[in-house]
């Protein structure tokens, strides 16, 4: 796969976007599901149901990472979509998202160690975020921050790597044969699949659930 103005595969990935974004305009639903695929599977039903609620979409983002790196920063458009939404990135992706998630209605979950350019983003933009620890026996976080923001609408990502590998395999950190030096200094996941049930069940008691996106299952 080739390096296109900065991303690998940059048109194909652009072409899949488009496809993607014309079968939900064909059945034009109210909810949407996600199963599968890379972080970057989100990009066209979060941008839709955005525009769906008029703006008023609400995202919890339950990742290791924050996905708002820029192709100065980084190759691959996976690790871009949250900033994508945001309004922010490359020009063809962005254009993509023809209504912008407004900051004050994202929230991380589980976020992880970031990089100076991704500290530098959420601190620029105000993004809540909730870290392992903050979760480990409690919802509040997450549920204060959907009732002050007067949430009606809620778009939920979970990439798998949110997960501690040693605990859930399945993931690219957890592949058989690769040296733990592989990765070293990219952040894993340290939350257990209880403690993610456990916060998406809260969450959805408290407001409507319309989209989930589960991702990065390997």
């Amino acid at each position: 796969l080739e390096l296109e103005n900065g991303i690998i595969a940059r048109d194909a990935l652009l072409a899949q976007l488009d496809l993607a974004r014309q079968l939900i305009d064909r059945h034009q639903p109210d909810r949407l599901g996600v199963l599968g695929g890379d972080c970057l599977v989100d990009l066209a039903p979060f941008a839709y149901l955005n525009e769906r609620y008029d703006g008023d979409l609400a995202v919890l983002w339950v990742d290791a990472h924050p996905d708002v790196m820029t192709p100065r920063d980084f190759q691959h458009a996976h690790a871009m979509v949250m900033g994508n939404l945001l309004g922010e990135g490359d020009k063809y992706f962005v254009e993509a998202v023809k209504r912008p998630i407004k900051p004050a209605n994202v929230m991380y979950a589980g976020l992880q160690e970031t990089l100076e350019v991704e500290t530098a983003f959420i601190k620029r933009l105000r993004l809540r975020s909730a870290g392992t620890q903050a979760l480990v026996h409690s919802s509040e976080p997450v549920l204060q921050w959907l009732e002050e923001i007067g949430a009606r609408h809620l778009a939920i990502h979970l990439d798998l790597d949110v997960l501690d590998p040693a605990l859930f395999r399945s993931l690219l950190f957890a592949q058989p044969g690769v040296p733990a030096s592989e990765f070293e200094g990219v952040a894993q996941g340290k939350m257990t699949i209880e403690q993610v049930v456990r916060l998406l069940t809260d969450v959805a008691s408290a407001v409507d659930v319309v989209g989930l996106g589960i991702a990065e299952h390997l």
